[in-house]
């Protein structure tokens, strides 16, 4: 910390120091207003556009079963369907198994 003068006012290079600190978060600010701006921009189009929002909202559908088909996760596999070394289910069987903990 830098040193303060003995009647309470900072020292010129904790001034210094300090208006360095508040020009940095004024520059954070405007970056942060010039991003939601940006975003109210994009939503205004949509919201002008709403095929472009159909649009986008089928791409990431697609992308979301991409992944899931990659990663093999997602939804409940069809009966017929069995992971490799269970058996497949039967329609009696139900989807929930029940396992005790002691």
């Amino acid at each position: 910390m830098g040193r303060t003068m003995t009647n309470g006012d900072m020292s010129p290079e904790a001034q210094l120091r300090a208006r360095e600190g508040v020009e940095h978060l004024q520059a954070a600010a405007r970056e942060l207003i010039e991003a939601a701006r940006a975003a109210l921009d994009v939503a205004e189009e949509w919201v002008n556009d709403p095929e472009s929002l159909a649009s986008l909202a089928g791409t990431l559908a697609a992308v979301g079963d991409v992944a899931r088909r990659m990663t093999g996760t997602g939804g409940h596999p069809r009966p017929d369907q069995a992971p490799p070394g269970h058996p497949p289910a039967s329609d009696d069987e139900p989807r929930v198994q029940r396992i005790d903990v002691s």
